[in-house]
């Protein structure tokens, strides 16, 4: 079957609170208008915490696509509007790791990225879910929501992804690893752990973690940092970082469509950057929930 051409009208809605988000808002709106998409509204939101509402009104309002700019936080936090929608998500990356945009495989400049919503083509992709709510690329508990509850924002802004690792270096001392119980359905699996991944994609903080998790596979990837030792975590992000042959040495992997997670002690989870829920929890795929504009040769 001939997939549908992506949509020419479009709302724009662009987190100008993100690290570049403020400073490109104007170039994207002139920019995609350029490149023949005609904007049929365009909204710079300075409160995050707005962004959800705004792209929910703009969904709403029937728009054909929704072009969502800002960091993973703003795509995880504004994607369950485009759940059951006939609404193409448009996909701005304007944060610090891009991790959805990686997954997706689109340009990270902005040029690239507003020439895939352009001339690009639709692509059905999977969420993942922690209980009820939706995200778009990965989940976190150990280390992870500690940093991403305490990083300054000046650090992360202008230091992206090197700020992270400086802010992790600090977290660990105070650090603890802890019981990990994952059930399938069939099987409970119990382990030592210092970091939990819950990935939709390989991406998570614009490092490739896993082999085998993709966007449209109708699984839920679970990966688990095996043992005790915090020195061995900072191992396994320095290994998945410079993509070492023994990268997977420390990790368990468990592929599935739902499992059962829970700890002791119970542990914060980070979904797409924000700390938002709490262990125990259900995670699952949502297989083939949003249509994606992607590049034309991904």
């Amino acid at each position: 079957m001939e997939m549908k051409p992506l949509p020419k009208d479009a709302i724009l809605v662009v987190n100008a609170h993100s690290r570049r988000g403020q400073d490109l808002f104007a170039q994207a709106r002139s920019k995609l208008e350029a490149a023949g998409v005609r904007l049929i509204a365009a909204h710079a939101v300075e409160e995050p915490e707005r962004m959800a509402a705004t792209v929910r009104d703009a969904v709403d309002s029937g728009a054909p696509m929704v072009i969502v700019g800002g960091g993973d936080g703003s795509m995880s936090g504004t994607v369950d509007e485009f759940v059951g929608k006939d609404c193409v998500f448009g996909v701005l990356p304007l944060g610090t790791a891009n991790s959805f945009a990686r997954t997706l495989g689109l340009p990270l400049d902005l040029d690239g990225a507003v020439q895939a919503i352009a001339a690009g083509r639709r692509r059905r992709v999977d969420l993942g879910m922690i209980d009820r709510d939706y995200f778009v690329n990965a989940a976190s508990l150990g280390l992870s929501p500690m940093i991403g509850r305490t990083v300054p924002h000046k650090l992360k802004r202008y230091l992206g992804r090197v700020g992270y690792l400086v802010w992790a270096a600090k977290c660990s001392v105070g650090f603890r690893a802890f019981r990990l119980t994952i059930d399938d359905g069939t099987q409970e699996h119990r382990l030592w752990s210092t970091e939990v991944r819950i990935l939709n994609g390989p991406y998570h903080g614009g490092v490739a973690l896993s082999d085998r998790a993709e966007v449209d596979s109708g699984e839920i990837v679970v990966q688990a940092v095996v043992g005790r030792s915090k020195p061995r975590l900072a191992w396994d992000w320095y290994a998945k970082f410079f993509r070492l042959r023994d990268r997977n040495a420390h990790t368990q992997e468990f592929h599935g469509t739902a499992f059962r997670i829970a700890t002791k002690p119970r542990q914060r989870i980070s979904i797409d950057g924000e700390v938002l829920a709490k262990t125990p929890v259900t995670v699952k795929v949502a297989a083939g929930a949003v249509e994606v504009a992607v590049a034309a040769d991904d």
